[in-house]
């Protein structure tokens, strides 16, 4: 069975996106440096600053079967041409479907009966791989469903003072994770939890 697992760029102060939607700062590492992974979209290949980046993305392109994200960004994506650079079918949560689409040969499809019903499409385009969660909005309302099992998040040594959280309007919290699997880049860190859905209020005290 697939896993759902949220992974943003995120600013030390939580933001994943300036206060004018810019991600300059946050994907810095991703699309600067020297390293070029190539992806699905031969005209956006990854750049990245260092070689464990760099591995990160290749495991990742690997191991994602189907993208799920929401509205705001495939609008600022301008839909990715039709294909995600992923190469997976992608998901987009939406209310209505945009004019113009769906494409012809795309692999972007709308889903616009809620979260639930986006992620079991998600899931069962991906098989037994992971669904990569895009977006802070379709992040936040995967965890406050109960519907994410892991996130990733690529911390990036800067601080914006406003913008986009990758966290906010979270119910049910606090939420736990597990300690995280941790990977030194360069001029990011990468971070990743898996949730812990069994535990309960007594278990603050275990963990001292």
């Amino acid at each position: 069975m697939a896993t759902v697992i949220a992974e943003m760029s995120m600013s030390l102060d939580g933001f994943v996106a300036d206060a004018s939607d810019g991600i300059d700062e946050v994907f810095a590492w991703f699309l600067t440096g020297d390293i070029e992974v190539p992806t699905a979209d031969p005209q956006f290949p990854v750049r990245a600053t260092s070689e464990a980046s760099a591995r990160e993305f290749r495991e990742a392109l690997v191991n994602v079967g189907a993208a799920l994200t929401g509205r705001r960004t495939f609008e600022l994506a301008d839909g990715w041409g039709g294909q995600h650079p992923m190469g997976v079918p992608t998901f987009v949560v939406t209310h209505s479907v945009p004019d113009g689409w769906p494409r012809e040969g795309s692999t972007v499809h709308f889903a616009t009966d809620g979260i639930e019903s986006a992620v079991e499409q998600a899931k069962a385009a991906a098989g037994e791989k992971v669904v990569g969660v895009g977006g802070a909005d379709v992040a936040q309302q995967c965890l406050n469903a109960g519907l994410l099992d892991g996130i990733r998040v690529n911390l990036v040594p800067v601080l914006l003072g406003d913008g986009v959280p990758f966290f906010a309007n979270l119910a049910g919290t606090p939420v736990w994770l597990d300690d995280p699997r941790v990977v030194e880049g360069a001029r990011v860190t990468h971070l990743d939890y898996r949730l812990r859905k069994d535990w309960g209020a007594g278990d603050t005290e275990e963990r001292g």
